[in-house]
């Protein structure tokens, strides 16, 4: 069923987005048979902008956690774990999901065992998890742009940090290798954008078009649900 408002076009439109500190960076491309053109990079006040973009996007992937378990006693989610021992030497960069009740308030972030990286994040899930139902889940899906350079690499992980320049070099050259007019994307001057962040939307950009094309992969195997009917999935 598609999501699409408005007239229809020749083309779809997909995204790529992470989350910055002045709102969500998204990385779109039109898609036409085997056309495949990134367009200049966006960044939303909000996820719900993004969400109401016209024409709306096809398929969204994005950097945040999508469906919670409820207490930190559960643990971390099947697909955290797996993605972070999948991207091997990168796995630190994979950080477990809140519960349910760090989420919405119930406990203290410190209480509900998360690391600070991932507190900082927490308004930005917030959001994510205010807009998302199961039925949404055709639309918005979960990914994490390290295992999207996991597969963009011959499914091999990435050997630096993306902090340290050979690190950036390194994306760089894997994501020349498969998504045409870079240009486009790099030259794009956005407030609160940094490198880093383009470099995440254009290898979830590249994950988009996998979910598009129906070649993406989801980890865990066996799907799995939270209390609310969100699949804890992250696609690659």
């Amino acid at each position: 069923m598609s999501l699409h408002r408005g007239p229809t076009l020749p083309y779809s439109v997909v995204a790529g987005v992470t989350p910055c500190s002045s709102g969500w960076l998204a990385q779109g491309a039109k898609i036409h048979g085997a056309t495949f053109a990134p367009e200049p990079p966006r960044v939303y006040e909000t996820f719900l902008d993004l969400l109401s973009e016209h024409p709306a996007y096809e398929i969204v992937v994005v950097n945040a956690a999508i469906g919670y378990l409820d207490t930190p006693e559960m643990g971390p989610r099947t697909c955290d774990k797996e993605v972070r021992a999948l991207v091997g030497r990168r796995g630190s960069t994979v950080h477990n999901a809140p519960s349910r009740a760090v989420l919405d308030n119930l406990i203290d972030w410190s209480d509900g065992g998360l690391d600070a990286v991932t507190a900082t994040m927490l308004p930005h899930l917030r959001e994510v998890a205010k807009e998302m139902s199961p039925f949404r889940q055709r639309l918005v899906y979960e990914g994490h742009p390290e295992l999207s350079f996991f597969q963009l690499n011959q499914d091999t992980s990435m050997k630096r940090s993306k902090k340290i320049e050979a690190g950036r070099d390194e994306r760089l050259d894997v994501l020349e290798s498969h998504i045409p007019g870079m240009d486009v994307v790099l030259g794009a001057e956005l407030d609160g954008v940094t490198e880093k962040h383009r470099f995440d939307a254009l290898a979830l950009l590249w994950t988009a078009r996998r979910v598009y094309g129906r070649a993406a992969k989801r980890i865990p195997t066996e799907p799995e649900w939270d209390s609310e009917g969100l699949r804890m999935e992250i696609v690659y």
